[in-house]
């Protein structure tokens, strides 16, 4: 797998998620509990951290990323 498309895939998961985030903070100021959109905001949000987590986890598995220690 090419190095700029696995950095690419995984800053897009992580501004996704940022910025659902960011949608749910938005919601939860602007509509008081009046609207689901902070709950689905949200949702989505934690739906694209797994995904991103079980991804890496395949990419691992499949070998297309290797895992290093911290500190050596």
């Amino acid at each position: 797998m090419n190095p700029s498309l696995k950095l690419v895939l995984i800053v897009g998961f992580l501004i996704v998620i940022l910025w659902n985030l960011g949608a749910g903070l938005y919601y939860m100021l602007t509509d008081k509990g009046q609207s689901k959109r902070t709950v689905n905001a949200l949702t989505r949000r934690i739906a694209f951290s797994v995904a991103m987590i079980l991804l890496v986890i395949l990419a691992i598995y499949m070998g297309w990323i290797t895992p290093h220690g911290v500190g050596g």
